[in-house]
């Protein structure tokens, strides 16, 4: 009988080995047996948990994507909810935090994009991804731009993050973790203040005309 909580445990266990296996052998040099060999279990148990390399494949997907979410989850608690810059400045952090950065993750986020345009299962998991990042970026945005600036603003520093990220995962001579948030924050508080001095010129307009 098997030992009790023994299941995440392997479940995790076999996870951290896919991810390691993508690291060492890429995607299509990941096999059932290299997942197996470095996490130390016979191929039997991965077909037991999993159903086989597709199942798995997916858990770790969705286990980056969770890992994303708790990191996201961290920053915000340790700032003013009511705070929108410092909420934007949270997301950006999260997504360029270690576990999203690390060899073993950069690698299988790159073989799972590359994926995600034939398989069925990582295209839904790619849209989960894309609809949060989006949609925590409009919440912030739109308590700091008109609402017509919002939607720009959010798709723009959604797509600096991938690709500042993608770069650093690319690139032999890649842009650090702190450069790479930073340049994402210098577009975001650029764009406010572009509209901030925008609203202050209208409103020194319109003054000016009640006053004529």
């Amino acid at each position: 009988m098997p030992k009790v909580g023994m299941k995440p445990l392997r479940q995790h266990q076999l996870i951290e080995a896919t991810l390691l296996s993508v690291e060492r052998h890429g995607l299509m040099g990941t096999t059932i047996s290299t997942i197996a060999q470095l996490a130390g279990v016979s191929t039997g148990i991965i077909n037991h948990y999993f159903g086989g390399k597709q199942g798995l494949l997916a858990a770790t997907v969705r286990f980056l994507l969770q890992s994303l979410h708790d990191e996201l989850m961290k920053e915000l608690r340790q700032i003013n909810p009511e705070d929108s810059v410092a909420r934007l400045r949270a997301i950006i952090k999260a997504n360029f935090a270690q576990i999203q950065t690390s060899d073993k993750a950069s690698k299988t986020w790159l073989a799972f994009w590359s994926q995600a345009m034939h398989d069925p299962e990582f295209s839904a998991l790619q849209q989960v991804n894309e609809r949060r990042l989006l949609s925590n970026l409009r919440f912030s945005f739109r308590r700091l731009l008109p609402k017509e600036r919002v939607e720009e603003a959010a798709q723009t520093t959604a797509a600096l993050i991938d690709g500042l990220w993608l770069r650093m995962a690319l690139s032999t001579h890649p842009i650090s973790v702190a450069d790479s948030g930073n340049y994402c924050m210098a577009y975001v508080q650029g764009v406010i203040r572009q509209s901030q001095t925008q609203a202050n010129v209208t409103h020194k307009t319109l003054g000016t005309r009640r006053h004529d």
